[in-house]
């Protein structure tokens, strides 16, 4: 049986924009540096990365529920993120492949996958750089209609871990993203974008209405006029679907141990009343199932606050 260690924390690119400190960010980051403190004295051998995109490695022409990356890997130095290259452990990620369609999965694969900060600023801030050890990355489907059922992603989480666990190696699951938050004025639902908009959705710079270098130049802008917003009120807790009673109430299943009543989690609903944005804890159902699964225990909560200044619901979790 593999020695399983389990991460997982939100992401927000306002975390490194707000125009004002606010009094949860000396917390987030003693949080932060303890978790990477632990996984530095852990040591992994392997990291199975579970994160999302934001239309930046993943566009709409071709938009996989799940990819497993198993080649070259590189985050963009999009807001929020941290560019460089992944250290994509091959070996392993074609393993997985291989392992998940035995066991009934069907994930896309990448041999030059693309992320942004739906991978790189947890991983910048867990592992303390990219290519620190040696991963997998499992992309997740999130942002993108129609919803995928968190029983999916928890099914083949559970699969990662049984997988991990016949390596017999010191082995890590990281995931980021959620929990609540809606930023869909930087990432539209399908329908609702500019035309420009979704023909970046749409292919990315061969839509046409942007190079890359534009289209995370406008993002940046978008995402500072964003925070100067939250702070003189302009933007409040509804406009960002802000959900403590949500997020609280999935940190719960999540610490219990079983992750099966999730499964009656109506994904739909929660983008109503918990923003696109929560979406993105697919990752973390996952990456809990993969722990659970490799011999590992519940996580516990080592951080929660609905943070206005960074449009988020922020929490961090780990098993160790």
């Amino acid at each position: 049986m593999a020695n399983p260690h389990l991460v997982c924390t939100s992401h927000s690119p306002i975390l490194y924009l707000r125009p004002r400190k606010p009094a949860c960010e000396d917390e987030i980051f003693r949080v932060l540096a303890e978790r990477r403190e632990a996984v530095r004295a852990f040591d992994p051998e392997i990291v199975f990365v579970f994160g999302a995109d934001h239309y930046a490695g993943f566009h709409l022409n071709a938009m996989p529920s799940f990819c497993i990356g198993r080649g070259d890997a590189a985050a963009v130095d999009d807001v929020g993120g941290f560019p460089g290259p992944l250290d994509v452990d091959r070996e392993a990620g074609l393993g997985l492949l291989e392992f998940l369609r035995r066991e009934g999965f069907d994930p896309a694969q990448s041999l030059r996958m693309t992320v942004d900060h739906g991978f790189s600023q947890t991983m910048k801030n867990v592992l303390g750089a990219l290519d620190a050890y040696a991963c997998v990355p499992v992309f997740i489907s999130a942002m993108t209609t129609p919803f995928l059922p968190f029983r999916r992603s928890r099914e083949l989480g559970a699969a990662v871990g049984r997988y991990a666990a016949v390596l017999e190696r010191r082995v890590l699951f990281l995931a980021s993203g959620g929990l609540s938050h809606h930023p869909a004025r930087y990432y539209p639902p399908i329908g609702e974008g500019s035309p420009e908009v979704e023909a970046w959705q749409m292919a990315g710079s061969a839509g046409g209405s942007f190079t890359d270098e534009a289209w995370f130049r406008t993002l940046f802008d978008m995402h500072v006029e964003g925070a100067r917003m939250l702070a003189d009120g302009r933007r409040g807790r509804a406009d960002v679907r802000l959900n403590p009673e949500v997020d609280r109430a999935f940190l719960d299943i999540l610490s219990s141990g079983d992750l099966a009543p999730l499964d009656a989690w109506d994904v739909g609903a929660l983008f109503e009343t918990a923003g696109i944005g929560f979406t993105e804890v697919h990752g973390w159902i996952a990456a809990v199932a993969a722990n659970l699964a490799c011999g590992g225990n519940p996580p516990a909560v080592d951080f929660y606050l609905d943070a206005l200044e960074y449009a988020i619901g922020y929490g961090i979790v780990h098993a160790g």
